[in-house]
């Protein structure tokens, strides 16, 4: 038993009128497209509506970043494992103080443990053009804090991880920046850290340091 008549003949769309809406959503998915897909996504602007908007850059940024990470891939498959530049990396002495002698019974008391002191600082020059790539070891919701800061000029970077199942996730991208500071917690077990190139004119150091849950910090590129 039926709640609801049935349309009649006349009460259908025609052909005319389906003919009508197709265009409609035609020509509303070819203007989306055109107005804001292809800036976005590509960088593609033939109206410059998207500049206007701002996508157009939102759509550079991701270009870029696509470029820089294809670049990165294919030169740690060419050499996954570059021998560390000496000449250019600068990592902080860690010095071992040796414990007092006590007696068997008492409890050995470890040094004072300073919340605000840095593990590591590495220092890279990066010419123009040139990338350079830092991980951190970690396990499955592992924390660090860390700084960077890139003097003069400015760089691009991405934040990201590869885990030992093949996981990969990026945490954030940045574009022309001096600097950045914050926390990461390893979202799986693997590699965690930064991936910089130098687009400006100029020469940049870019120093980092870390301090939190890691057991090794190494450049790979």
């Amino acid at each position: 038993m039926y709640n609801t008549d049935l349309p009649t003949r006349s009460e259908l769309p025609g052909t005319r009128q389906l003919v009508r809406s197709t265009l409609v959503a035609l020509v509303t998915a070819i203007v989306l497209l055109v107005t804001v897909i292809l800036p976005s996504e590509y960088a593609i602007d033939p109206t410059g509506v998207g500049r206007i908007l701002g996508l157009t850059e939102m759509g550079e940024i991701k270009k870029q970043l696509a470029e820089e990470a294809e670049t990165d891939a294919l030169a740690r498959a060419i050499a996954p494992e570059p021998a560390p530049d000496t000449t250019t990396t600068e990592v902080g002495p860690v010095e071992t103080v040796p414990l007092p002698a006590t007696p068997a019974s008492d409890t050995t008391t470890k040094p004072a443990f300073d919340p605000n002191a840095w593990s590591d600082e590495v220092s890279i020059v990066l010419a123009p053009g040139e990338a350079a790539e830092l991980k951190l070891a970690m396990l499955a919701g592992d924390v660090v804090s860390f700084e960077w800061v890139a003097e003069p000029g400015h760089l691009n970077s991405a934040l990201h991880g590869d885990g030992t199942r093949r996981e990969t996730t990026t945490y954030r991208n940045g574009r022309a920046e001096t600097g950045h500071a914050g926390g990461l917690e390893a979202a799986f077990d693997g590699t965690h850290g930064w991936f910089w190139r130098n687009r400006s004119d100029v020469s940049v150091t870019m120093t980092l340091r870390v301090r939190g849950e890691y057991s090794e910090i190494k450049r790979v590129l």
